[in-house]
């Protein structure tokens, strides 16, 4: 039972995580989302959205939300087998498929519930996974489940990913797969996809890659980084999530070669066991979908905001990692004082999170801003000012 040592004990617990700044105080938005928020009555400018094609409140998608609402009701209170298949779910899957260059698609209640999904239900102990060391916790709970062998190769490092491959071939794996993030999310870098897919292919072995931060926003349609780097008839797997770029609801996909995604409809406890993503849901997304598949201004926009604001930043003298994702880490390597200089930005109307250790290396410590095709050039200009004032105060 929890009694007074259960609760001494979880407190300790608690009291140590706010001793090392790792407390996590959540704010409540008091507007939708977007490139400017309210908080407790104030405006921010908002720096730490997913929302990188400001569509999270995009009157055509609200409105085709708001029509499905009326047609389709509020949820389909059940999981898809049974009686949760809407025909909003075979249209997204549908669309999702053409979109990306695919053989199926499988909608999951969220890209975490995707990536928990695949490793255990398509590996089993005769087979090896290869992850990078720097991918989603979603990927690293989800080859937790799994009971193939587990490799780890250093981040983006192509020999050490041949060296994992190489191990695993001569354990005598029957089945290998390689999975990385297609950008790996607090660093802003992409994964050299078609280096690895050379690599893996030399070895017999899958490819998967979960496109979460690149959906929408790289590739000429917005494909993500297989289709930035024309590697999409090279990958076998592909998972990412209509909460950032398409819409920002919920919802997380899998799409791929044919028989790997009918084998995940069929045994993927996620899929089978949560109920269906509701149809208005859906009913946003797919025309969250439709506007980031033509949206060719809007990803001009983001990244004319990522140079700007990376132009802006590195004259006033900021170290930021490099790259032209629109997750642009600053550099502050004390926890400490990144947490401080989060609250300062905060006083002067700028809203965005610090990150340290363990979430990212010891003395790595950093604000992660995101920027949105929703802002402007001028909101650049205002938050490297800011940025500079805190960090004279």
């Amino acid at each position: 039972m929890f009694d007074a040592t259960s609760a001494a004990a979880y407190g300790s617990i608690l009291d140590d995580i706010r001793a090392q700044g790792l407390f996590k105080q959540e704010r409540s938005l008091g507007s939708p989302q977007g490139p400017r928020v309210s908080i407790d009555g104030r405006e921010y400018l908002n720096l730490c959205t997913n929302d990188y094609l400001g569509l999270a409140a995009h009157p055509e998608v609200i409105a085709a939300a708001r029509d499905a609402l009326d047609a389709d009701g509020f949820g389909m209170a059940s999981v898809r087998f049974i009686s949760g298949t809407h025909e909003q779910h075979r249209a997204i899957e549908h669309e999702l498929t053409s979109w990306l260059g695919t053989e199926d698609t499988i909608l999951f209640p969220s890209c975490f519930d995707a990536n928990g999904g695949v490793f255990e239900t398509l590996l089993d102990a005769e087979d090896a996974v290869i992850s990078d060391e720097l991918n989603h916790a979603s990927i690293i709970d989800g080859v937790r489940l799994s009971k193939a062998q587990r490799y780890r190769y250093r981040n983006r490092d192509m020999p050490d990913l041949n060296a994992q491959l190489t191990e695993a071939s001569a354990a005598g794996a029957r089945r290998t797969l390689v999975v990385t993030d297609g950008v790996f999310s607090m660093d802003g870098y992409l994964a050299p996809l078609e280096d690895l897919c050379e690599v893996a292919e030399g070895h017999g072995a899958m490819v998967m890659v979960d496109d979460s931060h690149a959906a929408g926003i790289l590739g000429a349609t917005g494909a993500g980084t297989p289709e930035l780097f024309g590697v999409r008839d090279r990958v076998d797997l592909i998972s990412g999530t209509l909460g950032k770029a398409l819409g920002g609801a919920s919802g997380g996909y899998v799409s791929g070669r044919g028989p790997l995604i009918e084998l995940l409809r069929q045994r993927a406890r996620p899929y089978l066991f949560s109920n269906a993503v509701p149809p208005m849901v859906v009913a946003g997304s797919r025309a969250a979908i439709a506007i980031a598949r033509a949206g060719v201004d809007a990803r001009a926009a983001l990244a004319a905001n990522a140079a700007r604001f990376r132009g802006l930043m590195t004259d006033a003298g900021f170290d930021l990692l490099p790259g032209e994702h629109p997750i642009v880490p600053v550099m502050i390597p004390d926890a400490e004082e990144a947490v401080a200089m989060a609250a300062r930005l905060g006083e002067l109307g700028v809203y965005v999170r610090a990150f340290a250790y363990p979430v990212v290396p010891m003395g790595k410590a950093r604000l992660r801003v995101q920027l949105s095709a929703a802002h402007t050039l001028d909101d650049m200009v205002f938050a490297a000012e800011q940025f500079s004032a805190a960090r004279a105060g």
